[in-house]
């Protein structure tokens, strides 16, 4: 005990020093408490508490919403009621010690650590969350958001990470690309997250691996033909795939990886999976798919314009299209693959058909749920779509969903990053040339190591071999190129705008719609033009 001015000052209320000779049997007090900081013993009483002072002890932590709490209680005898004795407690924190607990001066022991352990983690729970990693080359956000969103239909407090942002509950925390580990982890560490849906990118892998030493579903959407092929020694879509399996090489061995049997690069990638592996294609008569299914494994495909679900012999028609908003009544295929893979992912969580059912029909197509992939407005007559699509295979995607949106002339603004490499921008200028009337390129901050008007230049080498491109133009910047689109645009046209970055064109397009009379997001209600397909009701 050290004789500090505390204690010098409780001697001097007795009217003693620290010199003073006390006589024999005399009390004196040094301290006005009994911590065990500040000298004091520990005795357990643990025995001897009366269970109503226990009662009274609980409730005055849940007062204050604490499920561990320290408290100090004053009472002559802790064997007795506290209003029997005037006894009151005094003092409730919020961060208690363990040592004179698990160490007292006098008593037994008591294993209080072990009890707040078994309190956090019951018997059966090994304290990890849900965690779903989508990778892939196209289809990667949208995917991540559906899963997210499906998830929260059950009331799950759902952490998502995505090229968009972070998001706790919906509610976005931190905008711009997060679709690395840091803002993974960023998550994993937030304590009112209940389940997480990390998008998982190439970057990120390359530069720190993954965000999560094991997940219990992770999707991959496609390869295709591949996107930033030539940088950090990944110049082929096999080393890109190789990349892209990391989260497939992480799944639980009790969990599920959701692969796209239209992609063999993809498919491959089952043979690495340490758990299960359920397939998704575009039809249910896809060679894997029926090898799967025979081999008692569960798969998701279309049948009839309906989402079918199949474990393998038996299946269940889970909703049509035409009642999936993001799908646009089926129109958009790519869209289609991404609902299909969110499906399977969900599925594989254990979550109930209905509870599936409700989330795609209430995950719409606008700017709210899929910011930046595909959304339309019509601005004076003119219908605008707005895409983030910067790669050939998302390009050719999106030409094949605009072919369902027939219009007598079409309009671009277009441009890609300057680590694509050279015979890539030349394709997707040949893809452009053959599906608009004007295009419109344009350079912003995005070079990447190129030169100014090196982008532009190799783009207009794939637009020079055009059947249909008549009039092609450059501007400096996506906000000039959008704005110039516009102005040449007429009712009955159909614009793309490729978005250079999804807030600034989501951004312009809604100040459109709110400058004319004549302007509106179109959502799936709008685009209705038959009643949904019926289909059964029966679980699986």
């Amino acid at each position: 005990i050290k004789i500090d001015a505390v204690a010098m000052e409780v001697l001097k209320e007795q009217g003693l020093t620290p010199d003073s000779i006390v006589p024999n049997g005399v009390r004196v007090l040094i301290r006005r408490n009994a911590n065990l900081s500040t000298g004091g013993t520990a005795t357990d009483v643990t025995h001897l508490v009366h269970p109503e002072t226990a009662r009274q002890a609980v409730e005055a932590a849940r007062v204050i919403g604490l499920d561990i709490a320290g408290l100090d209680i004053v009472a002559q005898d802790i064997g007795r009621p506290l209003f029997e004795q005037r006894g009151v407690v005094v003092e409730v924190n919020a961060g208690p010690g363990l040592r004179m607990h698990t160490q007292p001066s006098f008593g037994e022991p008591r294993p209080v650590g072990e009890a707040i352990i078994n309190m956090l983690y019951p018997d059966g729970q090994d304290g990890r969350i849900p965690i779903v990693a989508v990778t892939g080359v196209n289809g990667k956000t949208t995917t991540t958001r559906l899963v997210a969103h499906i998830m929260s239909i059950t009331g799950q407090h759902v952490g998502m990470t995505c090229t968009d942002g972070i998001y706790i509950s919906g509610r976005r925390i931190d905008a711009g690309d997060c679709s690395g580990p840091q803002s993974a982890r960023s998550v994993l560490f937030n304590p009112l997250v209940d389940a997480a849906v990390f998008e998982t990118a190439r970057g990120g892998i390359l530069r720190e691996g993954l965000g999560f030493d094991r997940c219990d579903v992770a999707v991959v959407t496609n390869i295709g033909e591949g996107d930033h092929l030539g940088l950090a020694d990944i110049d082929s879509i096999e080393k890109l795939a190789k990349v892209k399996r990391t989260v497939v090489e992480a799944v639980a061995p009790s969990g599920h990886a959701v692969l796209n049997a239209d992609d063999p690069l993809v498919a491959e990638m089952a043979t690495h999976c340490p758990g299960n592996i359920v397939y998704f294609a575009k039809c249910g008569e896809h060679p894997l798919i029926v090898k799967r299914r025979a081999e008692g494994g569960r798969v998701a495909f279309v049948r009839e314009r309906a989402i079918v679900l199949a474990d393998g012999a038996n299946e269940f028609a889970l909703l049509s299209l035409d009642r999936i908003p993001v799908t646009h009544r089926g129109r958009i295929a790519f869209q289609v693959e991404n609902v299909l893979a969110a499906t399977a992912a969900c599925w594989s969580l254990g979550m109930k058909c209905e509870q599936i059912r409700i989330g795609l029909e209430s995950f719409g197509a606008g700017v709210e749920h899929t910011r930046g992939r595909f959304n339309l407005f019509e601005i004076q007559g003119t219908t605008v779509v707005v895409d983030y699509g910067h790669n050939t295979s998302s390009l050719a995607a999106l030409l094949q969903s605009l072919d369902q949106f027939p219009h007598e002339r079409r309009l671009a603004v277009y441009s890609a990053a300057g680590d694509r490499r050279d015979h890539e921008m030349v394709r997707q200028g040949e893809l452009l040339a053959s599906a608009f009337d004007t295009v419109i390129l344009y350079e912003d901050q995005y070079l990447r190591g190129r030169h100014p008007g090196e982008i532009v230049s190799l783009f207009r080498q794939g637009l020079s071999a055009g059947r249909r491109v008549s009039d092609i133009r450059d501007m400096r910047g996506w906000r000039s190129a959008a704005e110039m689109v516009m102005q040449l645009a007429e009712p009955g046209d159909l614009v793309l705008l490729q978005a250079d970055t999804v807030d600034e064109a989501v951004n312009y397009l809604q100040q459109l719609v709110a400058e004319h009379d004549r302007g509106r997001e179109i959502v799936l209600e709008d685009t209705l033009d038959s009643k949904p397909v019926s289909v059964g009701q029966s679980e699986m």
